[in-house]
């Protein structure tokens, strides 16, 4: 089966997702396309809320594209901040700021809470939408905790100050260990049955 059985658009312009997206999904016989093969997508204003995200910017691709396209919506949830910043990680802290500031920021704002308290899990809802409108959605979550310093310098977002296990940081897992236990993983693998029937009907019908 060659790698043109399948066609999927990525509909995200976060080239850290997009990578990741493609490494998780290397096992399939799948054409893996960025938005940058098309015209400008005009995406709806994100909310609060993982799935309506996901499922908005993948059904708004594949109408633009004329193809399937893959999306998703994740954030950051720390028990110490009531949940925060949750669907709204990408903008924490405000406009302009880089994966970096963002982490700082967060880390500020938890302060000197311990215990419990930096208790945090990555979310994520993935949705595989088809020009004829049917759309497919998983969600996957990695459990861990909020470190008091950035660590590592893989990954991206809020990889550095997230202990997924006992003294590691999610930016210093191998990015092949990390696409096995990541949120993003989870939320793909339930979508595995919907990519092999694409693969089998590569029109997306």
């Amino acid at each position: 089966m060659s790698r043109s059985d399948g066609e999927v658009v990525v509909a995200t312009s976060n080239a850290g997702k997009q990578q990741e997206i493609r490494e998780i999904l290397a096992d399939l016989p799948l054409l893996i396309r960025g938005l940058d093969e098309f015209a400008a997508v005009d995406f709806p204003e994100e909310g609060a809320e993982y799935e309506p995200n996901a499922v908005a910017k993948a059904v708004t691709a594949a109408r633009s594209t004329g193809r399937p396209a893959l999306a998703d919506d994740s954030g950051l949830e720390v028990d110490g901040l009531d949940g925060a910043p949750g669907p709204l990680s990408a903008r924490y802290g405000g406009p302009g700021l880089s994966d970096r500031e963002r982490a700082a920021h967060l880390l500020e704002q938890l302060g000197d809470c311990s215990g419990a308290g930096r208790s945090a899990r990555f979310v994520c809802v993935a949705a595989l939408a088809f020009p004829g409108g049917e759309v497919v959605t998983a969600r996957g979550e990695c459990p861990g905790r909020i470190l008091t310093a950035a660590r590592g310098a893989g990954g991206f977002g809020y990889d550095p100050v997230f202990e997924v296990s006992e003294g590691v940081a999610m930016a210093e897992l191998p990015a092949a260990e990390k696409n096995q236990i990541s949120h993003r993983a989870r939320a793909l693998a339930g979508l595995r049955d919907a990519l092999t029937e694409l693969i089998r009907a590569p029109d997306g019908a």
